[in-house]
């Protein structure tokens, strides 16, 4: 096992989190949570008297869960070979059009502050001081002061799973899930946002985002009529 792997297992070991959010992540919009993250700060040895803990800010921005296909997700840029792979064997497993959801975040650093006592004591001062104020979307942290973010990022993975379920769920309920047979299997989601986008070009936006969903989806051949209608009306 390589040293840097090593490590971040180590730090993913001794991270756990104090405080978690009282509500799950959206599933009809954007989910704004503050966090802290409590670590012992570097420069302090075994032998040291001195108790001080290091208090890393910010805001951690979930977007509006996607849904997504093996289909889709082939057609989307920035992942690894090994995903790419990945994809391709549960568009064999489950079907190229089986829907799944897609989470993305947005990392907004606050500010870094030194706070005397042990790091498991300031993490519950601050718990106890959210508590009060009654922050229902914040989370407090304690983690390893080299591989801080490591503790963000096990949280980040921890509440997208415990969010899951209930995503899912208000989707089917709407119905978004369901697979459009004339279109191929697509679910109606992407439907949806292919009409939005649409009457958005209609009304003068830019054809490419369009243009960009419909090859993602696959349904260029679908919609080609009605894509190459909006410049004939132009």
């Amino acid at each position: 096992m390589l040293e840097n792997e090593r490590a971040w297992r180590r730090a993913i070991e001794q991270t756990w989190v104090a405080r978690f959010p009282k509500q799950h992540l959206a599933t009809f919009g954007s989910t704004n949570i503050s966090y802290y993250v409590v670590t012992e700060p570097i420069y302090l040895d075994d032998d040291s008297r001195k108790q001080e803990g290091v208090v890393r800010t910010g805001r951690v921005i979930a977007e509006r869960p996607a849904i997504v296909t093996p289909t889709y997700a082939m057609n989307l840029q920035g992942f690894s070979s090994d995903a790419y792979e990945y994809f391709q064997a549960v568009a064999l497993q489950a079907g190229p059009n089986s829907p799944g959801l897609l989470y993305q975040y947005k990392n907004e650093s606050g500010n870094t502050e030194i706070v005397s006592g042990a790091a498991s004591e300031i993490a519950n001062r601050i718990s106890g001081n959210l508590e009060k104020k009654k922050e229902d979307m914040a989370v407090v942290m304690v983690g390893v002061d080299q591989l801080w973010d490591v503790a963000l990022l096990k949280f980040i993975y921890e509440f997208t799973s415990s969010s899951l379920f209930g995503n899912i769920q208000d989707l089917k309920g709407r119905g978004l899930l369901e697979p459009q047979e004339s279109l191929g299997g697509v679910p109606r989601a992407a439907v949806e946002q292919i009409d939005r986008l649409f009457k958005e070009v209609d009304e003068g936006a830019t054809p490419e985002i369009l243009k960009r969903e419909l090859d993602r989806w696959g349904l260029f051949d679908f919609y080609q009529d009605r894509f190459l209608d909006l410049f004939r009306r132009r």
